[in-house]
Parts: C-alpha cells; structure tokens; sequence
C-alpha cells in the first residue's frame, strides 16, 4: 500500500492562497495541476490516489515534495508552483536576420530578375554573412511573421 507523504501541513492562509491560485486567473495547466497536488496532500489522500485522480505520475509528485522541501525557507507556495525556465533549442533566426531579410525582400530584385525568391533571399543571407545556413521554408515563415508582401506588385488601375 502506498505510504503517506510528510510535506508538512499548510496554515488555513496558504490552503485559502491555494484555492484562490487554482479558480483565479490564467495560469499554465501544470501550475494548476500542482497546486492540486498540495491541496489533495492536505485532505489526507495518498499518492497513488493523486496520481490516479490528477494524471500524473507519482515521480511528478515527489519531484514536486522535493522541491517544496528545497524551497520552503527561502520562496512563497506559489513560487514553487511556477515553472522553471526551460533551455529549449536556441533561437536560429534573430532579430538581425530579420530586419536584414525584410530589407532583401523589399529592397530591388537581382538583374534579371522580376521579384525576390524565397530561394534568392536565403542564398542572399548566407551570402551576406548574416547566418551561417537557412533554408528558404525559414525565409517563408519568417517573412509571414513579419507581414512582408515580397516583390509582389499591385496594378493600380
């Protein structure tokens, strides 16, 4: 059977401070989920029995014991709840490859030619030294991100 775990008991400040996190306001869906976990723990429900009624696993749960035990001198509750920043992949086009792109795209098309490529702007950027590959599927979604009508032109009649 699983144990009962010991993470102390909330002052009826904090449980209210709990309740109000979870019906109040945007939050991420694991800050509310986590926030339940505490309160679950403070009714007297088991892990196994958390895990089972939130969908999450018990390894979620002690990770987040753990880190309430770490953190509880130093942060509030809810400093607990929030999420940590995340590494996640570096960002491959900046700002500057950007502005530089957009002036391409608007700028006068090579000789030749009639309006810019999505090809012709990235082999522009690698040729410029602004990044050191990019396809042109990423000047396309760059492009749209920014609005950019690149080379297009409108009859006015």
């Amino acid at each position: 059977m699983a144990r009962k775990q010991k993470v102390g008991t909330l002052t009826p400040e904090k449980r209210h401070d709990l309740e109000l996190f979870v019906t109040r306001g945007k939050k991420s869906a694991r800050e509310i989920t986590r926030a339940r976990i505490f309160l679950l723990t403070q009714d007297g429900r088991r892990v196994t029995e958390i895990a089972h009624t939130l969908g999450v696993s018990r390894g979620t749960i002690y990770n987040l014991y753990k880190r309430y035990k770490t953190k509880k001198a130093r942060t509030s509750l809810v400093e607990v709840l929030k999420e940590a920043p995340r590494s996640g992949r570096p960002l491959k086009l900046d700002t500057q490859v950007e502005a530089k792109a957009t002036m391409i795209a608007c700028s006068e098309p090579p000789t030749g030619r009639s309006r810019w490529t999505l090809h012709l702007i990235a082999d522009k950027l690698v040729r410029l030294g602004v990044t050191a590959a990019i396809s042109h599927e990423s000047v396309r979604q760059l492009l749209k991100k920014i609005s950019s009508n690149h080379g297009s032109r409108s009859s006015g009649v």
